[in-house]
């Protein structure tokens, strides 16, 4: 009796319009082939302003030394371990909308994985400049990587998370970055068969590898899709997890807890959504692409939004719970003094963390502001700053009071240079997404395509109608039986 369906008609389409595949081309092709706009000209400036800036920054830090950043004795973590935390978050993301979704088979994810993949990468490029920086003599960087020398006995502390950190980071690195470069080869085919420059020729057709679109081709497209996923599944989990571990493995009260690892996991999936949000806003915006990246794309991210941020509070409370059932004088001072009271030095810096991240995102439980997207963008914005608040208050607010109150430290202000270093990865990230936007389509046109008969607006439609049809036939055939 019904007709065959592999997904509920309920949900909303997920491409607007009257779509048929070539329109489809034509409208993800147009911003690359198209010449830049003006609004892409001065979004560029600003963020190669802003690298500038921070190439300034680094440089000064790396002639002068570390003494360029206001570190002291007691705080030897301060604005760069938390800005390395805060860039591995907004990185985990995309590969759990790429991996994951892929092998849930969740149809939503084809407007956004490319842009999510994409802010991955170079989220993870920004994060893995901060403890290079930070230790001072940036050339002995390679000291952390275990490889056969003839330094003696000096090798690499395989006991350190640190350590566990360089492992994790670049494996991670290295299969997102497969995982987005293999999803747009297919894509490249297309704009290499399209292209009327030769410069656009050449270059499409050098990193399209030869694609033919034939089935063997994309018979081994998808085998390795699957496999990528499959490896970077538990990279998801276990990258933000090890840099928890930097945390959890010391004896710093506020730090030395089990409930690390999923609170910083669902941090990064609540802080990664949020930057996908205000990346596909304007993206959306800019290239003229609400048919693709729909309401409903926005919706359903925002539904993760309010899950991860619910996860965070009660990892929050249960922190405060523990701090106060564990009894520990130190631990309770830890978080009633020095988070809590807001006539500690660093109070306010906790409570401006709660407000963004357990209380504001609270207004996504009503599904018109869900859908609004002015909400979503602010939201997003909010949600990042509540971030960024989170990994300043473990780090600074747990070692700037330590044992002894003799050793306690002042009041701690970043430098211009460490605001310079900040403002640079900013650079660094927005200028490598607008180049990625400009040459390469920022939504996956043969994911697109594929969903496109059972998520298209036509396609509902059109089973809505056959539908109806099909209900009428039954009632008069219901009708006619029940009169005989």
């Amino acid at each position: 009796m019904g007709l065959l369906r592999y997904e509920s008609q309920v949900r909303p389409p997920l491409v607007d319009g009257n779509k048929e595949y070539h329109q489809i081309t034509e409208d993800i092709c147009r911003p690359v082939e198209s010449k830049p706009t003006k609004a892409w000209w001065i979004g560029f400036s600003i963020s190669l302003v802003f690298l500038i800036f921070g190439a300034v920054s680094v440089t000064m830090e790396v002639v002068y030394g570390i003494g360029q950043w206001n570190l002291n004795k007691t705080i030897g973590w301060g604005w760069d371990i938390t800005n390395f935390v805060w860039w591995i978050g907004i990185g985990h993301a995309g590969t759990l909308i790429s991996a994951i979704l892929l092998l849930f088979r969740q149809g939503w994810r084809t407007g956004v994985n490319r842009a999510a993949e994409a802010m991955t990468i170079f989220a993870v490029m920004c994060a893995g400049q901060f403890p290079i920086f930070h230790m001072g003599r940036v050339w002995d960087a390679f000291f952390t990587l275990p490889y056969p020398n003839t330094r003696g006995p000096l090798w690499v502390n395989f006991n350190s998370p640190l350590l566990w950190d360089v492992f994790a980071i670049s494996t991670y690195f290295t299969v997102s970055l497969l995982f987005w470069y293999s999803g747009l080869i297919p894509d490249l085919a297309t704009l290499r068969d399209r292209a009327k420059k030769k410069w656009r020729k050449l270059f499409y057709g050098i990193t399209a590898f030869g694609w033919t679109g034939s089935t063997k081709h994309w018979q081994r497209h998808e085998a390795l899709a699957l496999v990528l996923a499959g490896l970077s599944t538990p990279l998801v989990l276990s990258v933000h997890t090890i840099v928890s571990f930097d945390f959890a493995t010391s004896v710093v009260p506020g730090w030395h807890t089990t409930i690390f690892p999923p609170y910083f996991v669902a941090g990064a999936i609540f802080s990664g959504f949020a930057m996908v949000q205000t990346l596909l806003v304007i993206t959306r915006k800019v290239l003229s692409l609400e048919q693709y990246i729909t309401i409903e794309h926005i919706e359903v991210m925002n539904k993760v939004i309010i899950l991860t941020g619910s996860i965070v509070g009660i990892a929050y409370l249960t922190e405060l719970f523990m701090s106060w059932y564990g009894a520990n004088a130190y631990e309770g001072f830890a978080f009633m003094e020095n988070r809590l009271n807001l006539n500690s030095p660093y109070g306010w810096s906790y409570w401006i963390m709660m407000g963004c991240n357990v209380l504001s995102p609270q207004i996504f439980w009503s599904s018109k502001m869900r859908r609004n997207v002015t909400v979503t963008f602010f939201m997003s914005i909010l949600v990042n700053i509540g971030m960024w608040f989170e990994r300043f208050v473990i780090i600074v607010t747990s070692i700037y009071r330590d044992y002894l109150p003799s050793s306690w430290s002042t009041y701690y202000r970043p430098t211009i240079w460490e605001i310079g270093f900040y403002m640079g990865t900013f650079g660094l990230f927005f200028t490598c997404y607008f180049l990625f936007a400009k040459y390469f389509p920022v939504i996956a046109l043969a994911e697109i395509k594929h969903i496109l008969k059972r998520s298209g607006d036509n396609y509902k439609k059109k089973m809505d109608k056959l539908e109806g049809q099909e209900s009428e036939g039954f009632a008069k055939e219901h009708a006619h039986d029940h009169g005989a």
